[in-house]
């Protein structure tokens, strides 16, 4: 905060200018003792979420044979530590394309919106699981999932991120057998 004072006149008389200042010091001090957050602050903690080993990817499901042809993907994501804020997730599936040799998205395989995951004051996980129909005499299809993130505050999205699966995470739900995390998934 700072503070202006403005002269109507040629001169201020000096004890006018001494009482305006003297009124807008508590202002002044108040202002000092609660800092708007600093952006670079909100930044570097941005930063930090992103290279989070909380933010992760992983394939928990892969054609047990209690769910044949089901694929799960699960995802994990830190807090700000916001409360208010929220935290959503959004789940693709995709397949190696054996004439291009890169990943795909299967258009079926798509979650159609962004799901919440819950507030913003800690870490959380979600998951979703796609049923594939894979079709005779085809050789197997190699897949693997994409996670998309996103930090809200209100309707705003403050940052976002996706990351694809990988392996060796630990899902704390729908993992299938227990424990179970890899990178990819052979369905055919």
């Amino acid at each position: 905060m700072y503070v202006q004072i403005m002269s109507l006149g040629k001169h201020l008389p000096a004890q006018a200018a001494a009482l305006a200042l003297a009124a807008a010091l508590p202002f002044a001090a108040a202002a000092a003792t609660s800092p708007a957050p600093h952006p670079s602050r909100e930044s570097a903690l941005m930063k930090a979420l992103l290279r989070s080993r909380e933010l992760w990817a992983t394939i928990d499901v892969c054609s047990p044979a209690d769910q044949p042809d089901t694929v799960g993907v699960r995802g994990s994501m830190p807090g700000d530590k916001h409360p208010h804020d929220k935290m959503y997730m959004r789940f693709r599936l995709q397949y190696m394309n054996g004439a291009t040799k890169h990943w795909a998205d299967l258009s079926s395989a798509r979650s159609p919106s962004f799901v919440l995951v819950g507030p913003g004051s800690g870490v959380r996980q979600g998951g979703r699981s796609f049923q594939l129909v894979p079709r005779p005499g085809k050789p197997a299809v190699e897949l693997r999932g994409v996670v998309e993130y996103q930090w809200r505050r209100g309707s705003a999205v403050i940052q976002s991120v996706s990351r694809p699966t990988g392996a060796g995470h630990k899902s704390v739900a729908g993992a299938d057998p227990p424990n179970y995390s890899a990178a990819s998934c052979s369905i055919g």
